[in-house]
Formats: C-alpha cells, structure tokens, sequence
C-alpha cells in the first residue's frame, strides 16, 4: 500500500492552498462526471419526432463534458494535491442532483441540461477565483486546457434546441444561450 509520501508532487505552493484548490478541483470534477452521466442518461432515454437530433446533439454534449474531466484531475495533481478516487466520493460531492425519472419529456431533458450546465458555469467561476491571486488573471497554461476552450465544455443553446424563450427562463440565464467559456470570460 501506497503512503501519501509516495504522491508527493513538487510544488512551490503552501499545504494550505494546495489542499484548498485540491479540494475545489474535487467539487468541479464531481459536478461534471455527474452532468456528463446525467447528459449520457437523456442521450440514452431520448424519444419523440427530433430524436436523431437531440441524441447526437447530446453525445456530442456528453463527449465534451467527459473531455474536460482529465484535465481538472490533472490540475489538481499537478499542484501536488488529489482529486477523486471512486462513484461514491462523486456521488457525496456533487451538487448536481441526478435524474432516475422512468421518462422524462425531451423538451424537459434540454431545459434541465441547459440549467445544470449554468450550475457548472457557476462552479467552474468559483474554482477559478479559488485559483487566481485577487486581481490577476488565470494564468495561460490554465486556459489551454480542456476547461477553457470553447468548443468544448457546456456550451448549450436551448434556442436551437427548440426550446420557447420565456421570461422566466431569461431571468434564470441572465447571460442567455453563452458558452460556459464566454460566460467564464465575463467575471
């Protein structure tokens, strides 16, 4: 058996803020293996007359959510710190709630994809304070990866899902159909 000596990582960070950043890794990476199988779930189940579309669309999604999970665990390994370790640590982390609905309205997947992905923004918005000294700018190397590039991650247009635009759901996206990138870039 492995002691924790054995994953020491050189860094030039304090104990302190490598287990505070771990720890905000470990929520981040918990949140999007959680989307990517709530994402993998409405892919599997999809029904009715768009079916091809919202399925492929939805792959599509589920791929680039699970692209981004390497590099938020390596983030955190890479600082010296873990990130985690099994389905039950997931499970007890996350904070996006599952789906085991028996049928669930295609329409009503979209929409509660598009506000889990929001939830994800959000996050992903907190583990970058977390991460970045007050005033300064992520640094580029955290740009490069797979948490940043716009063509991946979360970027979920309900519009042209087909999903009607109300004032509700304006009010709750108050950035509407943006890229979790785009969003990112205007805190």
């Amino acid at each position: 058996m492995l002691d924790r000596a054995s994953l020491t990582t050189p860094t030039t960070l304090s104990k302190t803020a490598v287990d505070d950043i771990s720890e905000a890794l470990k929520l981040l990476l918990s949140d999007a293996f959680a989307l990517y199988l709530k994402t993998k779930n409405f892919h599997w189940h999809m029904s009715g007359p768009h079916f091809r579309d919202y399925h492929l669309m939805l792959d599509d999604q589920s791929d680039q959510i699970f692209s981004m999970t390497d590099a938020i665990a390596e983030r955190a390994r890479k600082i010296g710190g873990t990130t985690v370790r099994s389905i039950g640590q997931i499970s007890r982390l996350q904070r996006i709630s599952d789906n085991d609905a028996e049928y669930v309205e295609p329409l009503d997947m979209i929409a509660e994809l598009r506000d889990d992905n929001a939830v994800l923004t959000q996050s992903m918005v907190r583990r970058i304070r977390c991460v970045t000294r007050p005033g300064t700018s992520p640094p580029r190397a955290f740009w490069r990866t797979g948490l940043t590039n716009p063509r991946s991650a979360s970027g979920f247009s309900s519009s042209a899902a087909g999903i009607p635009e109300t004032k509700a759901r304006r009010k709750s996206r108050p950035h509407g159909d943006i890229s979790i990138i785009d969003q990112l870039r205007m805190y």
